[in-house]
């Protein structure tokens, strides 16, 4: 018994020493930052609340969350509507024996670089692109157009990105319902309609919650995607933590914002968290 408690915790001890050296302490120290001050050039190391202060104060900062959660909502909202009936073609109408190629070749673009499809579709969007091309060619536009440097630039490179993971989540649920739920259905009278809203559909959340958490993580925490083909024309959170980095040298203020990121996310996980739970009940 002692033996195989200790062989546990030398299989364990790797992983709890990365994770205390790798995540735990740089958050305790950007929690330690966000409590200190800049002054002029200078890092003030006395406790205060500042920064988040100043974070309510100024309507910027403030401002740059709420881009943040809008956006993030939008692209997860997009991105389920469109993932749930492709995850359902494959998981229903692709035959067993060609799914996993059909999987494969729908997940194949998203091989190339993140950085790469976004500025791939900076070029689809950008004036000048395909798209203000192709529209001056059927004649809907007199001259070139700009459909970068904007949110909807921004949710459409998002939802480019995260409907194939949503995808894969939802697709995972749906091959996992047993076959037999739907002909139980079908014997106490319900129709297709009847039965995927009153049977698949809600075996399936989870898969779709799931899916919807790791895309509001990923989404509301991204940088990339934003700088390219939003154009700072409105920032959001991740975009003014690196402002207050690259341009005004203000770490504190930056482990602020980067804090509270955190606890928008922690709230999502916790949110979600809780309604797979009950759902479970």
């Amino acid at each position: 018994m002692m033996a195989n408690r200790h062989l546990a915790w030398g299989l364990l001890l790797p992983a709890l020493l990365w994770t205390l050296a790798f995540f735990a302490a740089p958050l305790v120290i950007m929690g330690m930052y966000s409590l200190w001050q800049r002054v002029g050039m200078k890092l003030v190391q006395t406790w205060t609340t500042h920064n988040y202060q100043q974070f309510a104060s100024k309507s910027f900062l403030f401002e740059s969350l709420v881009n943040s959660l809008e956006v993030t909502a939008t692209v997860t909202i997009i991105s389920i509507l469109l993932a749930y009936p492709l995850a359902y073609i494959l998981a229903e109408r692709v035959p067993a024996r060609w799914q996993r190629l059909a999987l494969v070749m729908a997940i194949l673009p998203f091989w190339t670089s993140y950085v790469v499809r976004s500025y791939s579709w900076l070029l689809v969007l950008s004036e000048g692109g395909i798209l203000s091309n192709f529209l001056m060619d059927i004649g809907l536009i007199a001259e070139p157009m700009s459909f970068a440097n904007n949110r909807g630039a921004t949710v459409v490179g998002f939802v480019h990105f995260f409907v194939m993971l949503l995808t894969l989540t939802i697709y995972a649920s749906l091959v996992q319902l047993p076959p037999s739920y739907r002909k139980a259905a079908a014997d106490l009278g319900a129709g297709p309609v009847r039965s995927f809203i009153h049977v698949v559909l809600p075996l399936t959340l989870p898969g779709v919650m799931v899916g919807a958490f790791l895309t509001f993580v990923l989404c509301i925490g991204d940088y990339i995607t934003p700088q390219i083909l939003g154009g700072n024309q409105e920032l959001l959170l991740p975009q003014t933590i690196m402002m207050q980095i690259s341009r005004r040298s203000d770490f504190p203020m930056a482990s602020a914002l980067a804090m509270i990121l955190m606890a928008v996310v922690s709230l999502a996980y916790l949110a979600c968290a809780r309604w797979l739970k009950l759902d479970r009940l």
